[in-house]
């Protein structure tokens, strides 16, 4: 994902332990709402991103990127769905060759209804923000950008496998999204979400329509706030209204803020080329940019929130378990 783009202390103490006051906890707000869906496992979706990260970052091309692929089939299909895997030779902006692994799992294939939920697996290969100059070079954990989505996914498809919601629900895990050039000037950035891009143009998109999709990317980092980008607006805006209203509903609006922003090149952009309406929940703001550490070594677990991980599960969990067969 590339980046585009006195007061007196007293009264100031004062306005904060007012806010503090009245600013409800996702726990009371959330027990004061009736959910139609499971509850959602923060600690499980943190289990699931130690699991990732554990494998050393997933680059394509390297024995960590395999092994994940591989663990990541696996639990998809424990969880009961129908797992595979597209693949195809994908060529880098620095003329690298790779090997695209895309993972998509169908739960309830037969529903005719259906709802798209995405995130990218892949890491960056080097931290190209970090604010080290000596370490832009390097290789990190990419816990939150890439592995904190993933882990969403695997804990909402292990409740869709115990309580089945009246739709069917897909789950795709992109491949080199994070691999493109700091420096692209192309056209919607096409150096970046080579997986999504490759999909979008796939002979296998013709025929399916989902209702919508959800993209989730970087959702797992503290005090997450997710803007409502102008791709998503454009494409789908009653998915981002429906979404974002219903964050607010269970307790989560403190995330999911009514805050606009703009143009974001992510991997839903290539799904709403594919013709389905398509929004990202991503952890960004025309003020202060991406989460603060994107990109850099401190994408690590110790920065992982199951507070975050726990608003962006429930929310989308909500939003599938909402949608209704009749309608």
């Amino acid at each position: 994902m590339k980046f585009n783009r006195i007061i007196v202390s007293f009264l100031a103490l004062l306005a904060l332990q007012s806010c503090q006051q009245n600013k409800p906890t996702d726990e009371v707000a959330t027990a004061e709402v009736n959910l139609q869906s499971p509850n959602f496992d923060a600690d499980s979706a943190y289990a699931y991103t130690k699991a990732q990260v554990d494998f050393g970052p997933r680059i394509p091309s390297t024995p960590a990127h395999a092994k994940t692929a591989e663990y990541l089939v696996a639990k998809l299909k424990s969880f009961g769905g129908e797992v595979s895997v597209q693949q195809a030779t994908a060529k880098t902006y620095d003329g690298k060759t790779h090997q695209l692994k895309n993972i998509i799992a169908a739960f309830y294939p037969e529903k005719t209804k259906r709802v798209l939920i995405t995130a990218h697996w892949d890491a960056r290969p080097f931290s190209d923000e970090d604010p080290n100059m000596g370490m832009r070079d390097k290789q990190f954990d990419a816990a939150n950008d890439g592995a904190s989505g993933v882990a969403v996914i695997l804990e909402m498809a292990r409740q869709i496998q115990q309580k089945q919601p009246e739709v069917g629900v897909d789950f795709i895990l992109w491949d080199l999204e994070d691999y493109g050039s700091a420096n692209d000037e192309t056209t919607h950035e096409t150096t970046w979400c080579l997986g999504s891009q490759h999909w979008a143009k796939s002979q296998s998109v013709k025929g399916y329509k989902p209702l919508f999709a959800i993209n989730l990317d970087m959702v797992g980092g503290a005090n997450a706030q997710f803007t409502q980008d102008e791709v998503s607006r454009k494409y789908a805006p009653s998915v981002i209204s429906k979404v974002w209203s219903i964050a607010s509903e269970i307790g989560y609006g403190n995330y999911f803020i009514n805050v606009t922003s703009g143009t974001l090149i992510d991997d839903h952009y290539w799904i709403n080329q594919a013709g389905i309406p398509a929004i990202d929940i991503i952890h960004y703001s025309d003020a202060s940019g991406f989460y603060s550490n994107w990109h850099t070594q401190l994408d690590n677990l110790n920065n992982i929130d199951r507070n975050t991980l726990k608003a962006v599960g429930q929310t989308v969990l909500e939003t599938i378990y909402r949608e209704k067969f009749s309608q």
